[in-house]
């Protein structure tokens, strides 16, 4: 009995209706990337595991996925390491994993090129990553991260212009239903100050991402449950109440940290990039200052933001922040950095929600040449060589099949246009193009055929 294929869960096949849609926001992205000065970059998709660990939290170690040793893996494991469990027999037999972000493989790039690279150092990366999480829908082990990173400088010059690359490419994509938050770690160091709390930071911090999720009083109950006093709670309430413009958010909380310096540094930080993206034309922008910002990843220090649709119900669709030492894990400190992630697989679901995709087919076949016989496909190579020579997406039917049968297969493939070369219109030098949407037909020379397809 013949094996039914199958694929490992949390994976997916993506066909070419699909990579055509992938293909047009990966190529809308990478051509903003490159307009903004960022080179490519690939990292291999295995890391040997002492990169890897330590750097994502006791969490992120146990979703990665580690590489069997090649040859005997078992070689150097001993039944004392078998009985004390997996975490000490993985280190035997397993030294690689797969990457599980972009963004540790590229800090470890960075430190071992140091002296290659001229900083600051602008980089774009698109590949895939894998996690050992639980596939549910919208999480997969396989999926692909879309980064942009600027390494080398503290200038808030680069968080200006990844907000501006977000304003871009969302116009490029034809996609207008988005907000954009924007806060600082510092900002919430700051509240943090204010509130006494500054020795649970790390915990208000994850307690206060969940905002979104289960609600402010929910958050209140979970910050008391840490030992978070009851003033201390009410001056929060106070905090998340304050409304209002960019401005005025920044002007009343100034007024809150009068005492906190690295609230204060972190409200300039807030003022000084929207001042920036205004010098370099982001007027109608859908920037929002929200103190409440908080990114999950501990190694954010400074200004960080996320991009979610306002229309559907979507998670973060883009998100990133400055990171003052992510290179110092690997001995090279004092190295800050900024950076954004595309979700690319949460885009694709927008577009296709919104029906935002463009109607033609995209970057796929523009004429199919009909093949009625040998003297029709012998005609038909040399037309089939001079359209391709301008550019023009064509491909002739392999063989003599009945005009059904190739009609069907234009149809199913999307392709908009049929070219027929037949006894008559090679007599006449004139060949039938026939329009798959409208049904319409027209005849053209070889010279007005390559003008009416470009």
């Amino acid at each position: 009995m013949a094996q039914k294929p199958s694929l490992p869960k949390g994976t997916r096949d993506f066909g070419p209706q699909q990579m055509l849609k992938r293909n047009y926001i990966l190529d809308t992205i990478k051509k903003v990337f490159k307009k903004y000065g960022f080179l490519p970059l690939e990292t291999p998709a295995m890391e040997n595991l002492s990169v890897l660990t330590g750097k994502y939290g006791d969490e992120g170690d146990q979703l990665l996925f580690r590489i069997l040793n090649s040859g005997d893996f078992l070689s150097k494991a001993s039944p004392e390491d078998v009985k004390a469990g997996s975490k000490k027999l993985s280190t035997k037999i397993a030294e690689k994993g797969l990457k599980y972000d972009l963004t540790v493989p590229f800090a470890r790039y960075v430190v071992a090129n140091q002296h290659e690279i001229a900083f600051p150092f602008k980089r774009y990366q698109i590949q895939p990553v894998w996690r050992a999480d639980r596939p549910q829908k919208g999480r997969y082990r396989e999926f692909y991260q879309c980064d942009a990173d600027v390494i080398g400088t503290r200038s808030l010059l680069c968080e200006a212009e990844l907000m501006l690359m977000v304003h871009e490419i969302f116009k490029e994509l034809k996609f207008s239903d988005f907000k954009v938050a924007i806060s600082s770690r510092k900002v919430l160091e700051g509240i943090a100050e204010v509130l006494g709390i500054a020795d649970k930071f790390s915990q208000f911090v994850v307690i206060l991402d969940k905002l979104d999720k289960i609600g402010e009083e929910r958050v209140i109950d979970e910050l008391s449950s840490i030992g978070v006093e009851e003033n201390s709670l009410n001056s929060l309430k106070n905090l998340l109440a304050i409304s209002g413009n960019n401005a005025s958010k920044v002007e009343q909380l100034r007024v809150e940290f009068m005492n906190s310096s690295i609230g204060l540094n972190g409200l300039d930080d807030i003022e000084n990039t929207l001042k920036y993206c205004a010098q370099l034309g982001l007027a109608d922008h859908k920037l929002d200052f929200d103190l409440t910002l908080a990114r999950g990843l501990s190694y954010y220090t400074g200004v960080v933001y996320e991009v979610k649709p306002t229309s559907i119900s979507m998670g973060t669709i883009t998100a990133g922040g400055r990171y003052d030492d992510l290179t110092g894990m690997f001995g090279m400190s004092g190295m800050s950095g900024v950076g954004i992630s595309f979700g690319i697989d949460r885009i694709y679901d927008t577009l296709n929600e919104l029906n935002l995709f463009p109607k033609d087919n995209l970057d796929t076949t523009q004429v199919l040449i009909v093949n009625f016989d040998e003297e029709s496909e012998a005609h038909a190579l040399p037309i089939l060589s001079e359209l391709r020579s301008h550019g023009i997406f064509s491909e002739l039917y392999p063989d003599s099949a009945k005009l059904k049968k190739q009609m069907t297969y234009a149809d199913r493939k999307g392709i908009p246009y049929v070219l027929m070369i037949g006894s008559k219109e090679i007599e006449e030098g004139k060949y039938t193009l026939k329009n798959m949407t409208t049904g319409s037909q027209e005849s053209l020379s070889i010279h007005e055929l390559v003008n009416f397809l470009n």
